[in-house]
């Protein structure tokens, strides 16, 4: 993974868009952020961090992300290219955050965003270009894990070295460490393991319980079976931990009982056997027994009848005189019946029509008069008043009709007033119409003159908002050539400087040439200059004024250099002049103060020249809207008109139909409120006149049938034999009467024919002759051979029922034990294996769970991993190791750090170790961590690593020997990025990333170490 360019807007400290090139950051494999306290170091890391996963390291919230200098309509995001798998990715972020709405006041929630694109040699169009892959949050998460291979908390502490998070590891006790290995590994598979066998143990265990349980209870079932007397349960059934053998005795003493209830079933069945025997015996002779109790009984009962029946004859002679002259007198009941309800009807039909014809009387009027009449009469005057009814309801639809004659012109007139309203307000709004018209022309024209001076102020403002940009480019300009001039000159005149000590240099070496040769000259050697071997006088330099070749050359590479920096610091400044002219001729001879004036001054004018304009559209809309309502008032005032004049028309006409109706009906209703009172007044008369003329005629009926009832009365008595009625009443009875008196003389003669026929038997008559029979003493011996027999049979059926449970159990037994013995095995295994995976087994001397185990070897490879750079760093003197030191108590053990001090030999605990040794052992370990996650992750490179703070706790050399290491690190073609406050990294490091920080937030910049 190599980062190469990072924009940030409105994020953190940084209120604009900053930009971090780290291509030219990194060039040199190593870099310095560097700035103030709170200026944003660190908020540079949160941005790469936020663009890969959408989150922050720590425990920093998204809605913090947005910078509070920042300008509400300006979004927070946050852009990545970096190289993933030898792809070339951008990522754009903005976190979810409030801004200003677009129509209205007020703010709205803006939602998180996400766009991960990938460059690509050919878009589609035959150019390289930028190509989307994803907009989803999902999606692109999912596909940058799978090319970084780690999470967020395995990022942070690989890559984003954080402030004192990577020292807390070295620091941390064996559960902390624990935790951040469980994160950087994802060893949670290792704990599912551990769940799985701690899982499958207590399944298995639960089963083997549920078959001891069930083995239990078969056992106590089979000892309750078997009874108080037969072989006890508790030498056979093992204890409760046992598991070794847990079913074989219980098998055995299963099959005891069973032999046990076998013996004592085939003595029960012999005792069955004779109970049986004896029991029938008895059944026999009590059955003859109560065969002649029987017959004796029957004969004493038959006697006590017989002499009962003797004393009823007087009784039964007379009833049955007195059953036959009622039977005689049976034909003069229906006469008599026919009488009393012809006399009945002749009572009620008398009353019925004096009723009526008193309520006739009390109607008052015609009612009064017609109360006396007969039946006769009454029936005309029925007929009469019926036409009379019949001729009103004529009268009565002409009453209804005038009656809607007056709702509906009242009606009418409702509507032909509205009708004339509604003209009447027409003709009002198009008097005010024209005004109206006339005044929204008049805003037509203005909005119209409004927006051709939007148009013009346009132009105008890009242009003054060009020269303004131009004015203040221009004095940014001049500032910084006044602050380059001085630094020009001082480096012109360091080059001269320069370049004069390398001439003074040169003729000092060429005036000491001869002391030069001088000193080559051995005695008997020729010389080089004159050939001779003797040297009587040879030139000796002056004191101090030696100067070699390699002061010569060193001098004329430091001029080079200073003339090197004046000329670039030259050009720099001619281009500086350059642009400010540019600047100069788009700017004008206006100051920019006045510029920003007259800017303020025409965005004043325009935003209200453009309020001017925004009325453009709506004016033309309600000039539309005026004309539409115009011809619609113009149809309303028309229709009004015509509606008014057929209204009026049909008024006239309903009001001479009501004058003509009117007339009719008050001729039918006479001195009556109106026709319908009229006709429910004779319609009562009518209805009175109708019941009394019926009931009349009733009466009359009822006489004549009356009358025939007396005859036919007078005929049936004499045809019965009786002088008169009367004397046919006297000895009448009810049939109910009749029907008891023969079924009591039937029932007595039944009763002494069937005494006489059983008086008659010969084998009761032998009965009676025998003595009486002793059926309790009979019973007595019936009941205790029958409880005998039901005790046998009892006994029997125990032992048959004992035998068969017995039987039931055992093979309840067999089956549970073949089945237990699989699950017995099964629960030995992993109950072992669960044990020694929790660290809880005698066989895990170290009491180490699977995971720790696995940890442990992480752990392991991290710290060889972290000793190599740690005795670099230590001069020789420190390396880590992992300890497998059992913990005390119910701790657990193997994941213990001890550093090894090889001046003293000695292995002691990591906190011994000071400030600074502290901080390059954390650091070795972050490294060694980031190496071992990078091989677990699947081996992706990662090119950049970023380390915050903790190098002030190094003195000089130690600094010196981190240095080396990072250097190391660089030449494995990585680039690492210190974010510091120490000063001697300013000199150490070239490449630096500056954050400034101010009052409207901070800003970034490259740094050379000339900006120290």
């Amino acid at each position: 993974m190599r980062l190469h360019r990072l924009t940030v807007t409105a994020f953190g400290p940084f209120a604009g868009t900053e930009t971090v090139d780290f291509d030219a950051l990194a060039a040199g494999g190593l870099f310095l952020l560097r700035g103030a306290t709170g200026a944003g170091k660190t908020s540079v890391l949160d941005a790469v961090c936020f663009a890969l996963y959408g989150e922050t390291p720590g425990a920093r919230r998204a809605n913090r992300l947005r910078s509070d200098h920042a300008d509400p309509k300006r979004l927070t995001s946050v852009e990545l290219e970096l190289t993933l798998g030898g792809r070339r990715l951008q990522i754009t972020r903005l976190p979810e955050q409030r801004r200003p709405k677009k129509v209205g006041t007020g703010t709205t929630v803006e939602r998180a965003q996400t766009l991960l694109r990938e460059w690509a040699a050919d878009t589609g169009d035959g150019t390289p270009g930028w190509r989307g892959l994803s907009t989803s949050h999902q999606e692109a998460g999912e596909e940058i894990h799978r090319l970084i291979g780690m999470n967020r908390e395995q990022f942070c502490q690989v890559v984003l070295l954080p402030q004192g998070d990577f020292a807390r590891f070295l620091k941390a006790d064996s559960e902390e460490r624990g935790k951040l290995l469980r994160r950087l590994f994802d060893t949670e598979r290792f704990q599912h393991v551990e769940a799985w066998l701690a899982e499958q143990r207590r399944g298995q265990e639960a089963a083997v319980q549920a078959g001891r349980r069930r083995l239990r209870d078969l056992a106590s079932k089979a000892e309750q079976a078997a009874g108080p007397g037969a072989e006890p349960a508790a030498d056979w059934v093992p204890a409760e931990d046992d598991d070794a053998g847990l079913t074989a005795g219980v098998l055995d003493w299963a099959a005891v009982l069973r032999s046990g209830a076998a013996e004592q079933l085939a003595v029960t069945e012999a005792a069955l056997a004779s109970a049986e025997a004896a029991q029938r015996a008895a059944q026999a002779h009590r059955e003859a027994a109560e065969e002649l109790a029987g017959r004796q009984r029957r004969h004493r009962e038959a006697l006590d009848r017989a002499e009962r029946l003797a004393g009823f004859d007087p009784a039964a002679a007379a009833d049955r005189r007195r059953l036959t002259a009622a039977q005689e007198a049976v034909g003069v009941e229906s006469a008599l019946r026919l009488r009393e309800s012809a006399a009945e009807a002749l009572r009620r039909a008398q009353q019925a029509e004096r009723r009526h014809r008193e309520a006739l009387a009390a109607s008052g009027g015609d009612g009064r008069a017609l109360a006396g009449a007969d039946a006769a009469g009454l029936a005309e005057a029925d007929l009469r008043l019926r036409a009379e009814v019949v001729r009103l309801e004529t009268a009565r639809t002409e009453e209804r009709r005038c009656a809607e004659l007056d709702h509906e012109q009242g009606s009418l007139t409702d509507d032909r007033r509205a009708a004339e309203e509604l003209a009447e307000e027409a003709e009002d709004w198009l008097a005010e119409f024209e005004g109206e018209l006339s005044r929204l022309e008049q805003q037509h024209t203005e909005a119209r003159s409004a927006t051709a001076q939007v148009e013009q102020l346009d132009g105008q403002r890009t242009e003054l908002t060009a020269r303004l940009g131009a004015a203040r480019e221009r004095d940014g300009l001049r500032a910084e050539i006044a602050a380059a001039e001085p630094r020009v000159t001082a480096l012109r005149t360091a080059a001269l400087d320069a370049r004069e000590h390398s001439l003074d240099l040169r003729d000092r070496r060429l005036s000491g040439m001869a002391a030069e040769l001088a000193e080559q000259l051995c005695a008997g050697e020729a010389c080089r200059v004159c050939g001779s071997p003797e040297h009587p006088a040879p030139a000796e330099a002056a004191p101090g004024s030696r100067v070699g070749a390699e002061d010569e050359e060193r001098a004329r590479r430091a001029q080079a250099a200073a003339e090197r920096v004046w000329t670039e610091a030259d050009q720099a400044l001619t281009a500086l002049r350059v642009r400010e002219a540019t600047a100069v001729g788009a700017a004008g001879p206006d100051g920019t103060e006045s510029l920003a004036q007259a800017l303020a001054g025409l965005e004043r004018e325009h935003r209200e020249a453009r309020h001017a304009a925004e009325a453009l559209g709506r004016v033309e809309q309600e000039i539309t809207r005026l004309s539409q309502d115009r011809a619609r008032r113009v149809e309303e005032l028309h229709e009004a008109k015509e509606r008014a004049a057929v209204l009026s028309d049909r008024l006239l006409a309903l009001g001479t139909e009501q004058r003509t109706l009117a007339a009719r009906v008050a001729a039918a209703r006479g001195e009556a409120a109106s026709v319908a009172d009229r006709s429910a007044a004779l319609t009562r008369l009518t209805e009175a006149v109708a019941a009394a003329a019926s009931a009349a005629r009733a009466h009359a009926e009822a006489a004549a049938r009356l009358d025939e009832a007396e005859g036919e009365l007078g005929k049936a008595a004499a045809a019965a034999g009786f002088p008169d009625a009367e004397a046919a009443l006297a000895v009448l009875l009810p049939r109910e009467e009749r029907e008891r008196l023969e079924a009591r003389l039937e029932q007595h003669g039944a009763e002494t024919a069937a005494v006489r026929r059983e008086l008659a038997l010969p084998e009761l008559a032998e009965a009676a002759g025998r003595p009486p029979v002793d059926l309790p003493a009979v019973a007595a011996g019936l009941g205790a051979a029958t409880d005998r027999f039901g005790r046998a049979h009892a006994a029997r059926a125990a032992a048959h029922e004992r035998c068969g449970a017995l039987a039931a159990i055992g093979r309840q037994l067999a089956g549970l034990a073949a089945e237990l013995a699989p699950a017995l095995n099964r629960y030995g295994r992993i109950n072992r294996l669960a044990a020694l995976a929790a660290g809880t087994s005698a066989e895990n001397r170290l009491r180490m769970r699977l995971e720790s185990y696995v940890l442990a070897a992480r752990l392991e490879q991290v710290a060889a991993a972290a000793s190599d750079r740690l005795v670099r760093m230590s001069g020789g003197r420190y390396t880590l190791v992992h300890s497998d030191d059992r913990g005390t108590g119910t701790k657990r053990s193997g994941l213990a750090l001890r550093v090894v001090d090889a001046w003293t030999g000695t292995e002691r605990d990591t906190a011994t170790l000071s400030g600074g040794e502290s901080f390059f052992a954390s650091l070795s370990l972050a490294l060694g961590l980031a190496d071992v996650v990078t091989d677990e992750a699947g081996g992706m490179p990662l090119d950049t690593l970023f380390i915050d703070e903790g190098f002030g706790t190094l003195d000089e050399h130690a600094l010196e020997e981190v240095m080396d290491v990072l250097d190391g690190l660089r030449e494995r073609d990585r680039t690492v990025g210190i974010v510091s406050h120490v000063a001697d990294l300013r000199s150490r490091i070239p490449a630096q990333l500056l954050v400034r920080k101010g009052r409207h937030g901070s800003t970034l910049a490259l740094a050379g170490r000339e900006d120290a």
